[in-house]
């Protein structure tokens, strides 16, 4: 257990947020934290969609259930958060 920053680039959002994770953390539980700063706010809630994350500039999405320690991603490293139908 470490907290890591990360920095948040969610989907229609304008403002790249600095969110800290836990190493433990899945992504949906990173995706919820990232929620938090941007959905309600600056960005539309898409209630039928699930939030994936992926790292900037990639096609690929992390799995929902791999936990922060279980992957290459780096502290300070910016995640793209995008709303998906799955």
């Amino acid at each position: 257990m470490a907290l890591v920053p990360v920095i948040s680039n969610f989907q229609y959002d304008f403002v790249l947020q600095l969110v800290t994770v836990d190493t433990d953390n899945s992504m949906d539980e990173i995706a919820a934290a990232a929620s938090h700063h941007s959905v309600g706010r600056r960005v539309a809630p898409q209630p039928d969609k699930v939030i994936r994350v992926r790292r900037q500039g990639s096609k690929q999405f992390y799995p929902r259930n791999a936990k922060l320690a279980e992957t290459d991603i780096k502290p300070m490293e910016t995640l793209e958060f995008i709303f998906c139908d799955d």
